[in-house]
């Protein structure tokens, strides 16, 4: 008698919406971006508390995204020995940990700190995450499971920041930290209760980088540093350019940023379907629409309705192109998953920082906030120029290796 397949269920692609793995890493996920962005809506408050400036209580943001940036692949070679599990169960712990120390944290320095210890579990968490995300699902899956991973990060930015903001704004700011520690908890536990057994990597150092002398690695990387700084140089300014441009309320500004949250969770399921079935492809035409509706954005920032929706559209766009990079990034360093997912999430957070720079700068020149979606269109153009390299090595690749195959016949 035949054994009987050892393909986790969520392979199947009728059960992977409900399935109970990728369901425990959304939970993690979820709880990971209410943490990283709450901090945004919180830094009156947090600098009243503290006595410090908004900008010195604003170093809380660039503290973390540079923590991301830098701390976590190494922590991705420090747990690289660890059965995946084990890591993520450590990882999150990591972050529970970190959560409750912004909670009690008496000053500025050990809140920043608490930060940092936080972000240092952010970016290898999804890292590792996605390695095992992958490893769940079958290879035309592997996008769309990614995505539902990913689901619970933009799914933060409909109902956790705004929930956790409000509570802060009622209660004060720790109160916002203190709830977020028992989401710690319960993605901790539908770890151990859901997630299988996963094998570890290498382990080894010298190994593990040397994925990045391949040019496709260093491309997507590349590509995810411009995506996630075209979607910053807007995304930053958005309230004051609603503010000022379009001329809404606040409340209508609440009201909007929440739509864009309904958008890039859309665009990231979508994404993470559509890229299944031809990645390449898929993430080229993303790009290029990607590039119209920040054009069309341009023009629609001066009315109402119609900038609201253009920001719907735009938000599903931008996230529709995340799942393909992530998931292109395991495909293209299957030796070292780990190290280059999670160098991944590293560039996705640096693309944070220079786009919010970008706009920045841009406004101190004295270019009005219309300009920025431009300027987003521009370094989107950036993003497909390296798409289109990366799809012609792609198919020169292919041509060799069936030329290699014809001659061995």
């Amino acid at each position: 008698m035949a054994s009987p397949s050892k393909k986790p269920a969520s392979a199947q692609p009728q059960s992977l919406l409900t399935s109970p793995p990728l369901v425990a890493l959304a939970i993690a996920a979820f709880g990971i971006g209410t943490s990283e962005f709450i901090i945004m809506g919180l830094l009156p408050n947090l600098a009243e508390d503290f006595h410090v400036s908004i900008p010195k209580a604003g170093a809380l943001v660039s503290g973390y995204a540079l923590s991301v940036t830098i701390g976590a692949p190494l922590v991705a070679i420090a747990t690289a020995r660890l059965e995946r599990k084990l890591a993520l169960l450590l990882l999150m712990g990591v972050f529970t940990l970190g959560n409750l120390t912004c909670a009690l944290a008496p000053t500025y320095n050990l809140l920043f700190a608490a930060r940092v210890l936080t972000a240092l579990c952010h970016g290898a968490f999804f890292g590792i995450g996605s390695v095992v995300a992958t490893n769940l699902v079958s290879r035309n899956q592997r996008a769309k499971a990614i995505a539902l991973m990913f689901s619970g990060l933009t799914l933060a930015n409909v109902l956790g920041v705004p929930a956790g903001t409000a509570l802060g704004q009622a209660f004060g700011w720790r109160a916002s930290f203190w709830a977020i520690v028992p989401i710690g908890f319960i993605a901790a536990v539908a770890l151990v209760w859901f997630l299988p057994r996963q094998p570890a990597g290498t382990g080894s150092l010298i190994h593990e980088f040397r994925v990045l002398r391949k040019p496709q690695v260093l491309l997507v990387l590349a590509m995810s540093v411009l995506a996630s700084a075209s979607l910053f140089c807007v995304f930053t300014y958005i309230a004051p350019t609603l503010l000022s441009v379009t001329r809404v309320s606040p409340h209508a500004v609440t009201l909007t940023l929440l739509l864009f949250g309904v958008g890039i969770t859309i665009g990231n399921l979508a994404g993470g379907t559509l890229s299944d079935w031809r990645p390449m492809p898929f993430l080229i035409g993303a790009l290029v629409s990607l590039i119209g509706a920040l054009i069309a954005l341009y023009f629609a920032e001066p009315y109402a309705i119609a900038a609201v929706a253009m920001i719907l559209i735009w938000g599903a766009v931008q996230f529709a192109a995340g799942a393909p990079l992530q998931s292109r990034i395991v495909d293209q360093a299957s030796t070292a998953p780990n190290l280059a997912s999670t160098l991944n999430q590293g560039a996705f957070n640096l693309g944070n920082a220079i786009g919010a720079s970008i706009g920045g700068m841009m406004l101190t020149a004295g270019a009005g906030y219309r300009h920025l979606p431009i300027a987003s269109a521009i370094i989107t153009l950036l993003a497909l120029t390296l798409a289109i390299v990366s799809a012609k090595l792609d198919r020169k690749h292919r041509d060799s290796r069936i030329a290699e195959e014809l001659a061995i016949l």
